[in-house]
């Protein structure tokens, strides 16, 4: 009678043959046993490497290399030495520190935040993440001149999950001061050259100050709203002593965002002194930016975090890129050529020293990114009541750039 435990093989007596039942059953239990192991591992998420994580006191000390830096969201980093934690102007960079009420920035690690995350980790999207603790990874090193992140590829909860985006809707309508008193008047019901040419006849009237004049009023309509003894540069962010302008090294000093060879206006009053393009900027980046037309890429610029240049132009950072594509309209509209200067144009190309600036597909994307926030809004009306009596269109109505200009 045959064993119900399978013949031994002749070969090797000490072997039962796989086809026995007791091989088959032995083989299928295994079998089973694998499988679930397998099931096992898929379903259930590897457990936190604790070890791979960083304080952001760490992260600071290093900022270097890659790491996964956890700490709590505090803000959003406007300037090297400004975190603001409501009203948050885009969904480009927070801040992270290792408690949740940290309110100095040299204890705060800057993170970008790259396109493919924003709308998901960018706080003016989603206020509700402030307080949240977040791990994050990416590379060490200076962002806004300060210890932070860059290059970021991944962000998650502490906990492991991720958030729901909670989009914040876009306005669909002007804010209230866009038609502060009724200036607009003149302009209602106009679109394309029409609106051109009527805003042009309507900013033209404004009271014109000498290039002296400027130093002051780039004082009070730049300064630094977490140190009135300052003001921020435009370009790198930078807060720096109101007593600090002039034309050395550690000065700032006036920026033309129109360049002033893009025209040749120079310094006359006019052009050369219209607050709506003139900025604080220190006097390294603005020896950099030159005369340069603006469009994306080149290499990083020393001393301007998260700005590009190469030969021919220049990339300002994220925030402040719609205030640039805003205040090169508002040059090209009121500067027309009857007035004794030059008519100033914006085209879709890199210029010499010419009277076109460019690139216009660039600067319109760039206002499609970056709408007018707050402090532009401030800056313009500022403009408005204490100096020049007239206003940048462009920050009231951006619905206008591409009224005139196209989508």
């Amino acid at each position: 009678m045959a064993s119900t435990l399978g013949a031994l093989d002749p070969a090797h007596p000490r072997r039962r043959h796989l086809g026995s039942p007791y091989a088959a059953t032995s083989v299928a239990v295994v079998a089973v046993v694998v499988s679930l192991l397998a099931a096992l591992l898929v379903l259930r998420p590897a457990p936190a490497d604790a070890a791979s994580l960083i304080t952001v006191a760490s992260a600071i000390s290093s900022n270097s290399g890659t790491q996964t830096v956890r700490g709590y969201v505090v803000g959003q980093p406007t300037a090297t030495n400004t975190v603001v934690t409501s009203n948050y102007p885009n969904d480009y960079a927070l801040a992270i520190a290792d408690s949740a009420t940290e309110s100095s920035t040299s204890r705060m690690l800057y993170v970008q935040i790259p396109s493919a995350h924003r709308s998901a980790w960018g706080l003016r999207s989603n206020p509700d993440l402030k307080g949240v603790r977040i791990d994050v990874t990416g590379s060490l090193g200076a962002y806004f001149s300060q210890a932070g992140m860059t290059g970021t590829t991944a962000f998650a909860l502490a906990s492991g999950s991720t958030p729901t985006p909670t989009p914040t809707a876009t306005p669909t309508s002007p804010p209230p001061t866009a038609d502060p008193g009724g200036y607009y008047a003149p302009v209602a019901g106009k679109t394309g050259a029409a609106l051109h040419d009527a805003l042009h006849d309507l900013i033209d009237e404004q009271t014109k100050i000498s290039y002296s004049t400027v130093w002051d009023a780039l004082k009070v309509t730049d300064a630094d709203p977490a140190n009135s003894a300052n003001v921020l540069t435009f370009y790198s962010g930078v807060s720096m002593p109101k007593s600090a302008n002039g034309g050395n090294s550690g000065n700032w000093n006036r920026e033309h965002v129109w360049p002033q060879s893009h025209g040749d206006f120079g310094t006359s009053i006019g052009p050369g002194t219209d607050l709506h393009h003139l900025r604080p900027e220190t006097v390294s980046v603005n020896s950099t930016r030159s005369n340069k037309d603006f469009d994306n890429g080149g290499s990083a610029v020393s001393g301007c975090s998260d700005c590009w240049t190469d030969s021919d132009s220049f990339e300002p950072r994220d925030s402040v890129k719609g205030d640039v594509a805003r205040m090169v309209f508002y040059m090209a509209v009121r500067y027309e050529g009857d007035d004794g200067f030059a008519d100033l144009e914006v085209n879709d190309t890199v210029n010499g020293t010419t009277r076109y600036l460019g690139r216009l597909s660039v600067l319109k994307a760039w206002h499609r990114s970056d709408p007018p926030d707050a402090r532009e809004r401030q800056r313009n009306e500022v403009i408005y009541t204490t100096y020049q009596r007239n206003r940048n269109p462009f920050i009231d109505h951006p619905e206008w750039v591409t009224s005139i200009w196209g989508s």
